[in-house]
């Protein structure tokens, strides 16, 4: 993804609602969503509301989402259901991401990131998650 110039807007799931915050491991159960001009870093804060759903958290989060026209998603993983969800609406998705948001952001700028092609865990992982681990 070196041709990262013209993308308008991104999306990070996030702990925290600024560029300050880390990203959250979990894609439909993180606490926000920032949506960032890669360009100027100029962003906005979203609230997860699917993050305490009993279900389909991560198709619910992909349609909100979609809905903001970001076109990369960058998360530490995403399921299988949140994924197609990304792809049926053209968002490009790079997982593995870990970390301060701000570095991040520089390392997409500089094209040291890479779109997968496939889910990066199995459906409800993250419904346990507390304090660093899967339970």
């Amino acid at each position: 993804m070196n041709n990262n110039n013209n993308i308008v807007k991104i999306c990070i799931s996030s702990t925290g609602e600024d560029l300050n915050a880390n990203v959250d491991p979990r894609f439909g159960r993180c606490d926000y969503f920032l949506i960032i001009d890669p360009n100027t870093k100029k962003f906005e804060s979203i609230d997860n509301k699917s993050s305490k759903a009993m279900g389909g958290a991560g198709i619910q989060a992909a349609e909100l989402v979609a809905k903001t026209g970001a076109k990369v998603v960058i998360t530490g993983n995403v399921g299988p259901n949140a994924f197609q969800t990304l792809k049926a609406a053209g968002i490009k998705i790079i997982t593995g991401a870990s970390g301060n948001i701000k570095d991040i952001l520089d390392k997409f700028n500089r094209g040291e990131l890479n779109e997968i092609d496939s889910p990066s865990v199995e459906s409800h992982f993250g419904m346990n998650y507390k304090g660093g681990e899967n339970r």
